[in-house]
């Protein structure tokens, strides 16, 4: 644990070094001690330094929301995106893009596609991502709120969702279209400080109450039959779990856009490390989570800089190798 916040934050100190204005170690320490020069504190404070802190809590949050996803479904492959979450909010987002008008085009070839609202467009976004995940856990529950029922609740409404971007941009003009699609591409770059600030307040709120409910996800893993005999209430767990992390990934899919794997590899990973006790599990989760994070927006900024790539695709082209790798591993162990 004290070795990735050591990683952590060695590594967001490079990625606020990192970039097309040439700025050292030195500057950097300066203005974020408010020493510094008036561009390097416009760069740092207006730019990089939201940036970094978004990946840092995004990161931390989505992958505790995988790891409690993981444990309440007792299904190693459960992530933010298992509830249909992320579809939900891209359909949230498109009806914003498309049908209110919040996607347009500029005159200059820069940057020629905008989205001219983005608060409406973060605002349906999460609107439908909640919405996705209460209709999810309400039929869960009535189903029993067995761990099967969620999973398939998540994947027929996800599949819903989906459906139902593709018939928007179907009918959708070719610039709405194409701001629909920027909007997928996920961009840290979009979060100013009170975008961090709601993101922190939220990771923090649910980070204590996962570190509250830790014996109970430890009692979850030995099956739900073992569980209420330790007493755990197991349908108020999982339904408070799920709930909490679908907060999360709501709020930080409709802030940033779709940004996946980093739930799924995060606890994958520590699960190898520090064991299923989510004393553990939880803390390291969210640090490992931050770093991948952190490490692919380095990446999406610096490989073929001053273009910046979709952290999304990084994360992506990161997670999927890894998540093999980890498979074939876990089956020769086997």
């Amino acid at each position: 644990m004290i070795t990735l916040l050591i990683m952590v934050l060695i590594l967001a100190i490079l990625a606020i070094n990192a970039g097309s204005s040439n700025l050292n170690p030195y500057q950097v320490f300066t203005s974020i001690f408010g020493q510094g020069s008036n561009v390097a504190d416009i760069v740092i404070w207006r730019i990089r330094l939201p940036r970094v802190l978004s990946a840092v809590i995004a990161g931390a949050g989505l992958s505790v929301a995988g790891c409690v996803m993981q444990s309440n479904l007792r299904n190693p492959l459960a992530s933010p995106s298992t509830l249909g979450i992320s579809n939900a909010a891209a359909f949230g987002a498109n009806i914003a893009i498309i049908v209110l008008g919040a996607g347009s085009i500029r005159s200059s070839s820069a940057d020629a596609v905008i989205i001219n609202n983005p608060y409406i467009v973060t605002v349906s976004a999460f609107v439908c991502a909640m919405a996705a995940a209460l209709v999810v856990l309400m039929l869960a529950k009535s189903r029993g709120f067995s761990a099967e029922s969620i999973v398939l609740a998540g994947v027929a409404l996800g599949s819903l969702f989906s459906a139902g971007t593709i018939l928007i941009q179907y009918f959708a003009q070719d610039v709405q279209v194409a701001a629909a699609v920027f909007w997928t591409f996920g961009d840290l770059g979009r979060a100013s400080w009170n975008e961090v600030i709601i993101m922190a307040i939220i990771v923090c709120i649910a980070m204590v109450y996962f570190m509250f409910r830790r014996w109970d996800y430890n009692a979850l893993d030995s099956g739900e039959e073992s569980a209420k005999s330790l007493g755990v209430n197991v349908e108020r767990v999982r339904f408070g779990g799920m709930f909490i992390s679908s907060v999360i990934t709501a709020v930080a899919v409709s802030f940033l856009g779709i940004i996946g794997f980093i739930g799924l590899i995060g606890p994958q990973i520590m699960r190898r490390v520090v064991g299923s006790d989510h004393r553990f599990l939880i803390p390291v989760s969210a640090l490992t989570g931050s770093l991948l994070l952190l490490i692919s927006d380095t990446l999406a900024r610096t490989i073929i800089a001053p273009v910046v790539l979709p952290v999304g695709v990084i994360t992506s082209f990161l997670g999927a190798p890894l998540f093999l790798y980890l498979l074939i591993k876990g089956g020769k162990r086997r």
